[in-house]
């Protein structure tokens, strides 16, 4: 069996369509005594994935499969758009992916919907590109079309996440000494916006863009920003540098004027390799204390909050004036 199932994901990188299953010799019978025996796995109908690989890829790879699946099942060639082509691009979402897929087709006279395919009215993308046998909208492109139809929150993510990416990749460029593509910035994506041009959710990418920062290092960063912003609290300095007893330290927010420094306190801060070099957990907790230890001293307060308390705008905006996070000079409104 285990072979058989090795045979007919191999041509289509773990993806197992039933033609490929019929053809092994299994019935309708044998492949649903598997699903509820939960061997396997539909993705949709058609398609289906190994159990195990299923439970390992997490929500962003089962995500990229469904929309394999259905590029595949797909009677014409399509150019998935929006969230469909940030999942390709390795973009990060706060909350959940769409039960369907996203397409740009120039043709609609407005844009479409299924069950399964929602299509949006717009030119086609001269930059897309093909990941994994999939046609995606170019990066630039995906997120001027996420951040034009998404929660603010949703689009800042993501843009944060590529200017933090493009800022890497030009500072490894420089040092090494090698040219690479033109990096993608806020200028860059505003004109790709104005091309585009949507009918709808100009203002709302404009300002995404135009708020993003590239300093912000995650997701749980970006998502303090954007409630700062929501919640008419003052916008701190970010990454800012503190030299103490011959070391560095970068602090995550920093409010100058109270002299506060804030630290989102997520999960992967302790569990991503990068950030663990070698050392368990205990290590990076007992790490993360001293270096707050260290910092203390130098501000009048140090805040720490993880997602949930940030996820929820009630609890987060007590909190914050709680800690007396100063607020905003002037409330700006969406």
């Amino acid at each position: 069996m285990r072979e058989i199932f090795e045979t007919c994901e191999a041509p289509y990188d773990g993806l197992i369509p039933a033609e490929a299953l019929r053809a092994s010799g299994m019935n309708s019978h044998a492949v649903d005594s598997l699903l509820k025996r939960g061997e396997l796995v539909r993705v949709r109908r058609g398609w289906y994935v190994l159990a195990p690989r299923w439970e390992k890829i997490g929500a962003d790879g089962r995500y990229r499969f469904f929309v394999r699946a259905t590029a595949a099942r797909a009677e014409r060639d399509l150019m998935f758009s929006h969230r469909s082509a940030a999942v390709f691009h390795g973009l990060p979402l706060i909350g959940p992916w769409p039960k369907g897929v996203q397409a740009i087709d120039p043709d609609s006279a407005g844009g479409s919907s299924s069950r399964l395919l929602t299509t949006h009215r717009g030119p086609v993308d001269p930059s897309s590109l093909v990941i994994d046998g999939v046609r995606v909208t170019s990066l630039s492109r995906t997120l001027v079309d996420v951040a034009a139809t998404s929660s603010f929150l949703v689009g800042v993510t993501m843009v944060d996440h590529v200017l933090h990416r493009e800022a890497a990749r030009m500072a490894a460029a420089q040092k090494s000494g090698s040219v690479g593509a033109p990096p993608i910035t806020q200028a860059t994506l505003l004109t790709e916006l104005d091309w585009v041009h949507p009918r709808n959710g100009h203002r709302a990418a404009e300002r995404a863009i135009t708020f993003a920062n590239g300093l912000s290092a995650n997701p749980g960063e970006s998502l303090g920003r954007v409630r700062f912003e929501e919640l008419g609290f003052e916008i701190p300095e970010l990454q800012v540098r503190f030299d103490v007893d011959g070391r560095t330290y970068y602090v995550d927010y920093f409010w100058r004027g109270v002299r506060k420094i804030g630290e989102f306190d997520g999960h992967i801060k302790y569990t991503r390799a990068a950030v663990m070099a070698g050392r368990d957990i205990v290590q990076v907790v007992m790490d993360e204390k001293d270096r707050e230890s260290i910092l203390r001293p130098e501000v009048n307060s140090f805040d720490r909050w993880g997602w949930k308390l940030a996820l929820s705008p009630q609890a987060f905006y007590r909190f914050l004036m709680d800690k007396g996070v100063p607020r905003a000079p002037t409330r700006r409104h969406s």
